[in-house]
This record gives structure tokens, C-alpha cells and sequence, in this order.
């Protein structure tokens, strides 16, 4: 699925056309996403975007009189369209806008969701429990000691529960651990504070080079403006097991780790 780079960048190519303009019209074709769209989504209507944010993997599009929040879920893409094309079997949802452009999300699995939320966006459930971002100062290595104490759960769970810290999906754990020279398998608690301060290091490092290079190409995901990233193409482990370390020259393993795929080097990552 799209992880925070990813989202980081479709919110950099949709803002641009949202702040600042005013809704004319919500226009909903398919009201069964992961979770039901409630009908006073129509509340956004005749309101001004005041900013596009992002928080974890949700971009939050803010209105005086609520918030809209979207999740691209699995397969999810946005797009700015400013001469829409007739919509497709998977284009369920249209923000029309006062200038003429239209925000489109297609999403081919609908495992994606769109939350109409009047509330103030602190008392909403699905952000209440989330960890810091990674590319705050909030993330530290003290934070991050703080959180893994006594914990026997593999590092690269850890580094992916979103409780601890939000974004770290599957492709970047990977290549953040690699590049920390740590193994995915070891206990989070055993890991020094020494070693954190390096994998908080590259952690933030990916992540920034993702969103500067656009974000990993995904089967089902491209950018707002309809290109692809190319951070793939610099990929260390991910999707690479079987192959060689790019360090090392030995072989790369792969295992699952909590049912997602696990790439790693064992003589580099210990």
C-alpha cells in the first residue's frame, strides 16, 4: 500500500490546487469504502480548504467547518483534474472545486476511506492513539529507548506499530534497518540507545530521500500528477531476497515477520 512517503507527496501535488478554494460540490458514486461515507460529507460544501496536512498515512483537508479525512488503503490514488475526464468504474469520489479543478480518488479495492469529521481533529479515534512523526524532532532516540523498554517483539514490528511511530511501513523498515546495520529479528529491547540514535538516523534519512525522489513506485500507486517515483530504483533489500548485498556480496534473506515480507542481510544486520 502507499506509505508515508508516498502520501507525503500526493499531499505536496494536491495542496497546491485545494488551499485556498472554495467547494462547490461533493460528489460521491460509490458510498461503501473500508467504512461507509456519511452523508454529511455534503457539509463540506460551499466551505474553503484552509490547508491540506498529512498525519501518518491520512491527509486531513481542512475546512472552518470540519475536516475531511482520506486513507488511500491499498490500492488509492488522487488525482487533480482541471478537465476531468468522464469517471471510471473505480472514481468514487469527486471534490469539485470553485475554480473548475476536481480532486478524484479512485481506489480499485475501496479499502481506502473518506471521514467526514465536524469535530476538533485532536477528538477523532482513528489519531488519538498515534505515535510521533518520524521526521520530527519528536522522534528521538530517547523516545524511542522509552518505548522499545523490555520489549522482546522483533525491532522491525516495533519500528512498524504505529503506536510507537507512524509511517514506518514495510518497504522502509526494511531499508532503514539495513542502513542502521541491524537485524529485523532482534528483540527491540535489547537494542542500545547508540544503535537507536543511528536507525532514528536512517530512518529519517529514507523517508526524506523517498519524499525528495517521489516516492516508491507501487503496482497501484502513482503520484498526483500521474507520474511514478523512483525511489525504487535505489532500493537496498526490499523486494530483493535471494539477491546480493549490495554491502557485502552475500545473499540476501527473506523471511516473514508479522505476515509481511522481511528482506535483510545477515552478515551486515546483526
Amino acid at each position: 500500500m502507499p506509505e508515508l512517503p508516498e502520501v507525503e507527496v500526493t499531499r505536496m501535488g494536491i495542496a497546491p490546487h485545494l488551499e485556498g478554494q472554495v467547494v462547490k460540490q461533493v460528489v460521491v458514486r460509490h458510498w461503501q469504502l473500508r467504512w461507509p461515507i456519511d452523508p454529511t460529507i455534503k457539509h463540506l460544501e460551499g466551505q474553503v480548504i484552509t490547508s491540506v496536512r498529512r498525519r501518518a498515512k491520512y491527509l486531513l483537508l481542512d475546512s472552518q467547518a470540519g475536516t475531511l479525512i482520506l486513507h488511500l488503503g491499498m490500492s488509492g490514488s488522487l488525482r487533480v483534474l482541471n478537465s476531468p475526464p468522464e469517471p471510471q468504474k473505480h472514481d468514487h469520489l469527486d471534490l469539485v472545486m470553485g475554480g473548475g479543478a476536481v480532486l478524484r480518488l479512485n481506489d480499485p479495492r475501496r479499502f481506502g476511506a473518506a471521514i467526514w469529521w465536524p469535530l476538533p481533529i485532536d477528538a477523532q479515534p482513528l489519531l488519538q492513539k498515534l505515535g510521533p512523526e518520524p521526521l520530527t524532532d519528536d522522534f528521538n532516540a530517547d523516545y524511542l529507548k522509552s518505548q522499545l523498554l523490555g520489549k522482546t517483539k522483533a525491532i522491525k514490528l516495533a519500528l512498524m506499530d504505529n503506536s510507537v511511530v507512524v509511517g514506518v511501513g514495510n518497504i522502509y523498515a526494511n531499508e532503514a534497518l539495513f542502513a542502521a546495520g541491524i537485524s529485523p529479528k532482534r528483540a527491540a529491547g535489547s537494542i542500545s540507545k547508540a544503535r537507536l540514535e543511528v536507525l532514528v538516523a536512517e530512518v529519517k534519512k529514507v523517508l526524506a530521500t523517498a519524499i525528495t525522489q517521489g516516492g516508491t513506485t507501487l503496482k497501484d500507486f502513482t503520484n498526483a500528477d500521474g507520474k511514478p517515483g523512483y525511489f525504487v530504483q535505489h532500493l537496498n533489500v526490499y523486494g530483493r531476497g535471494g539477491q546480493l548485498c549490495h554491502n557485502c556480496g552475500g545473499t540476501l534473506s527473506e523471511i516473514k515477520l508479522g505476515q509481511r515480507a522481511t528482506v535483510f542481510c545477515g552478515r551486515c544486520q546483526r
